[in-house]
């Protein structure tokens, strides 16, 4: 896989005699897979070179490709109007942005062209040029897997896994870390385990990147004057990808006010910090017009499918009404004010019985929740909400104040809450124009086809009894291999598990066929099955809006088939599963399921008898 830089710079074009060495464009980067697949990642001003360069190599290279934009503010879009291969009838180009509410990705794209900004209108690009709205999501192109998550900044902005040749790239422009303590330099490995749920959701994001090319436009010394600004610090992207385990680092967006030297002087104190830390992470500053050519570790990545999708049904999203349940009055005009802008409606209720009794499944799009100070209330509304029938995935963002989580698996704010029940956390001090982006990215995540687990009213009491059986991170132990080996044989499956679900990943205690010792728990089917009083079952999960663009569905193992059984702790707080999974889709009958609910109570009695 081919990776090039066309522009490294962020905010606004700065050329001149300072940067030339690091680049002066904002932001685009190009891949090139080994089959010739062409992505290109933003539409900076260095767009304009990277299209007279693919004209000049010949039509075969400008002729297709597919231009992946993480969001539409300027720096961003720039070199859009000035993209050659547009204008070349013949060609065709696939362009991808975040969905929004509002304007289509086409208007928004010509809105920059219109007369009184620019003398050529998007109608006289001669290409054909197919736009995609995309949610979060994972989608095939050609050969390459995309994975595309919303990052923190205050417009809805999607980051994008690339996977393709064995080879993973993420690229993560304009993104602010969620915990103020790791954006400051505060190492992320003092605090991973207890990690603001928004960047343990980054962070597993970025895990095991080949190659990640990641907004760090500021730092730790500088952030504090431009908190909210949506961007990142370099201490936070360094530990951020020791962390993650990531091969090589590209600082990147670089700001518009550090020039080569400052830029030397970053990528120095970077170094440091990965030799302070023992790590072997490559770092180094994006550098326009370098080349970065990465080859596949030894272990391969399978081939993509074509089962992806990347079209998303909104209509009427914007009708959906938002649940405002906050006790403070001014507090609660703020956050009306930020959705009324969306044009979305909404019920204001002063007190949480009252917001149980507005809360209309039906209509029930989201909601934004204030507590009481010095209270918990806000979880025990949340549970209260989502425990309505048809109300299990109903998005939650609290505003609140946030402060990093004293321990791992205990993760509470000033206020008691735990965040991890949260789909959105905001200060009080939020701006109108966060809080309008995070409303749209929950209100967004609901039509994408593959969702999160919600977590079980008692999460708390289940984590404390999945942690007294001292059990995690345990050797293998042959008392639950049998039990996997004889689940596998009887029911024909390649893969069974004992999977054991904890605060932010699902780990198997007992692995039966050719799967890894964990997963995140975002992506986790059994994290589903410990909410069900009998076995979850999935004939098909591509059928399942809940599953089909699951990361563990799209990629490896690549399950089609799953059916789990809860396990419960000595105390009957649900800890995991048996589960069974095959990679192509069956059916799984009442005698199917008394066989895994006997191997299930086997499984139960091997924990019992450990606690």
């Amino acid at each position: 896989m081919r990776v090039q830089f066309w522009g490294t710079r962020g905010s606004i074009a700065t050329p001149g005699p300072g940067t030339v060495r690091y680049g002066g464009n904002t932001s685009c980067v190009s891949i090139r897979t080994r089959s010739g697949t062409h992505l290109v990642l933003d539409a900076g001003t260095g767009l304009r070179g990277l299209g007279k360069a693919l004209l000049a190599q010949g039509s075969d290279a400008a002729a297709r490709g597919h231009l992946l934009i993480g969001h539409t503010h300027w720096d961003h879009i720039q070199g859009f109007p000035f993209f050659a291969p547009l204008f070349e009838p013949g060609f065709a180009w696939d362009v991808y942005a975040p969905r929004g509410f509002g304007a289509s990705l086409r208007d928004t794209l010509a809105g920059q062209m219109q007369y009184a900004y620019f003398p050529v209108s998007i109608d006289a690009m001669g290409a054909t040029i197919r736009y995609h709205e995309l949610v979060e999501g994972t989608f095939a192109i050609d050969d390459v897997r995309v994975t595309a998550r919303y990052l923190n900044h205050p417009a809805l902005t999607l980051g994008y896994r690339i996977e393709a040749d064995g080879i993973s790239v993420v690229y993560s422009s304009d993104h602010e870390c969620h915990s103020r303590s790791a954006a400051l330099g505060v190492p992320l490995g003092q605090v991973l385990g207890a990690l603001h749920p928004g960047d343990r959701r980054h962070h597993d994001f970025i895990a095991g990147a080949d190659l990640l090319i990641h907004d760090a436009q500021y730092t730790a010394d500088e952030y504090p004057k431009r908190i909210g600004w949506g961007h990142s610090t370099v201490e936070y992207v360094v530990d951020l990808a020791i962390g993650g385990g990531v091969r090589r680092l590209e600082l990147f967006h670089h700001d518009p006010s550090r020039d080569d030297a400052a830029i030397d002087a970053l990528v120095a104190a970077a170094r440091q910090r990965v030799a302070d830390a023992g790590s072997a992470l490559e770092v180094f500053a994006a550098t326009e017009a370098a080349v970065v050519d990465l080859q596949a570790p030894a272990q391969a990545a399978a081939a993509i499918g074509d089962d992806a999708k990347v079209e998303v049904d909104t209509v009427g999203l914007a009708e959906k009404q938002v649940l405002i349940a906050c006790p403070d009055a001014g507090l609660a005009l703020r956050i009306l004010a930020a959705v009324q802008a969306e044009g979305i409606p909404a019920l204001v209720a002063g007190s949480h019985a009252q917001a149980m009794r507005l809360a209309d499944p039906d209509r029930l799009g989201a909601a934004i929740v204030a507590p009481r100070a010095g209270s918990d209330d806000a979880v025990a509304l949340t549970n209260a909400l989502r425990a309505t029938p048809g109300m299990a995935q109903l998005p939650v963002i609290l505003v609140a104040p946030t402060v990093d989580c004293p321990a791992p698996g205990l993760c509470t704010g000033a206020t008691g809450i735990a965040p991890s029940v949260i789909t959105e956390w905001l200060s009080p001090q939020f701006t109108k124009t966060y809080l309008r982006t995070k409303l749209r990215a929950a209100l967004l995540r609901t039509r994408a086809r593959w969702q999160a687990a919600p977590l079980p009213a008692n999460e708390n009491q289940r984590l404390q009894a999945l942690y007294r059986l001292a059990i995690l991170d345990s050797p293998p132990e042959e008392r639950f291999d049998r039990i996997t080996r004889l689940a596998a044989r009887l029911f024909g499956v390649p893969i069974a598990l004992v999977s054991l679900v904890d605060v932010d990943r699902q780990w198997f205690k007992s692995r039966s066929g050719n799967v890894g010792p964990q997963t995140s728990r975002e992506a986790s089917l059994c994290a589903h099955a410990i909410l069900e009083p009998r076995a979850m079952v999935i004939n098909d999960a591509l059928d399942d809006d809940r599953f089909a663009e699951n990361p563990l569905i799209l990629g490896e193992p690549r399950f089609r088939f799953y059916a789990g059984h809860p396990i419960a702790a000595p105390d009957g707080s649900p800890v995991g599963t048996l589960c069974l999974v095959d990679h192509q889709p069956r059916h799984f009958g009442e005698a199917d399921l008394r066989v895994l609910s006997d191997l299930a109570a086997m499984v139960e009695r091997e924990l019992h008898s450990a606690a």
